[in-house]
């Protein structure tokens, strides 16, 4: 019996510190293929033990098994694993180039590629992301320009942000991309608001809203959850659990819900988790989710369960507070191998073809960074004009810009 005449402050501990053994006992992956499907207008009560388990479909083998499998074609799974390899290519080269000094600051995707790629994919046409920081893969998923990307890095005389952003936090309304926040968790009660206005406005657009593990300890996200279950909002409340914050273990944002999943449940929201690094899974779970909100049953809350591989950003050192070789020992593996070694498995790629792929993608990326950093990079080059500054603020200009403006001869 604890003493009930001192209190104890109690701070959550990571299982294993830097110089320690990796540890991912705690992570239960069930069998592939064994978590049912429900059908889309299921009474969230009935299927509260999803927030629990993880969806998964590829086996150990290779095999797509199981409810969730069979909704994308071998043309679709071709398109995107080749979608992700682009998408961890141009990671690459934008890592090298920020170390070069050609842009302040870059973020990666590593290990997480699946997620957005494959999300983007349960999409239609005029749905709205409010994504943060890593889920660039829903931009090259949708086809948008790598040169252009490259632009808003580099903040040079063709950034189509006008040097009006930080590097990586793009923005595109015409691919669905909502302009990233460098302020967490802001644009979770975003989504929900642009998705009742929606409603109300008897459109048929959905919005899907993402944050991180760490970013759900933000009040914004459990406001955006009382409105979302208040008013059925056609949301997909997408939590990305990559295990690390910047350099905080998923414990503290996470609390005693035992996962991010659960939390919806308390807002009657129906909550899946899926093995994050498995591509057709996250799709089907997507497509799930999506299926809702635009039937008009309203929100459902999803954690996608992979890892952080690279650091936080390149800012960041993730050896001071994780052991080095952490995410060898990570239970659900690589999603580009994994995919890569189903289409293998399927009979319709194979190491050879992945390896021209590779070679493939990484000279389509170069090109395109040349052609980019032919308007300038950070240090060298054309740069955004002053002028922009003063322009797309207003729909007319007040007297006082106007004034500012001529006093700076632009």
């Amino acid at each position: 019996m604890a003493d009930a005449g001192m209190l104890r402050f109690h701070v959550p501990e990571p299982e294993v510190r830097p110089g320690g053994t990796p540890d991912f006992s705690n992570v239960t992956i069930p069998k592939a293929g064994s978590v049912p499907r429900p059908e889309i207008d299921v009474d969230p009560r009935t299927i509260r033990d999803m927030a629990f388990s993880i969806i998964r479909v590829l086996n150990r083998a290779g095999e797509a098994v199981g409810p969730w499998a069979g909704l994308l074609s071998d043309k679709e799974l071709l398109e995107g694993l080749r979608h992700m390899m682009t998408l961890r290519t141009f990671d690459a080269r934008m890592q090298m180039a920020q170390r070069q000094g050609k842009t302040s600051f870059y973020m990666q995707h590593l290990g997480e590629e699946a997620v957005s790629c494959a999300f983007r994919k349960a999409l239609q046409p005029g749905d709205m992301n409010f994504p943060t920081y890593r889920q660039a893969g829903l931009l090259i998923a949708d086809g948008y320009p790598m040169v252009s990307m490259m632009n808003q890095i580099y903040s040079n005389e063709a950034d189509p942000l006008k040097g009006r952003q930080l590097p990586v936090m793009y923005s595109s309304k015409e691919h669905g991309f909502f302009s990233i926040s460098g302020n967490l968790a802001t644009q979770y009660i975003q989504a929900v608001g642009w998705a009742m206005a929606s409603a109300i406005s008897n459109d048929s657009r959905i919005a899907a809203a993402w944050i991180g593990d760490g970013s759900t300890a933000e009040s914004d996200f459990h406001a955006a959850l009382v409105f979302a279950s208040t008013y059925k909002a056609p949301v997909v409340l997408n939590v990305v659990n990559n295990q690390w914050a910047i350099s905080t273990f998923q414990g503290i944002a996470r609390g005693g819900s035992g996962t991010f999943a659960a939390r919806g449940l308390g807002f009657g929201i129906p909550s899946l988790r899926v093995d994050g690094n498995d591509y057709l899974a996250v799709h089907a779970v997507a497509k799930w989710a999506v299926e809702r909100a635009r039937a008009n049953l309203g929100p459902t809350l999803v954690e996608y369960v992979t890892y952080r591989v690279g650091a936080h950003s390149t800012s960041d050192d993730p050896s001071a507070y994780r052991p080095k070789a952490e995410s060898d020992a990570w239970p659900l593996g690589d999603p580009v191998i994994r995919l890569k070694n189903h289409l293998i498995h399927k009979g319709v790629w194979s190491e050879d073809r992945h390896t021209q792929a590779e070679a493939e993608i990484l000279e389509t990326v170069i090109a395109a960074q040349k052609e980019a950093e032919g308007h300038g990079t950070l240090h060298a080059g054309g740069k955004p004009s002053t002028r922009d500054m003063f322009e797309g603020v207003y729909a007319e200009m007040p007297p006082h810009l106007r004034r500012q403006r001529q006093q700076a001869g632009v």
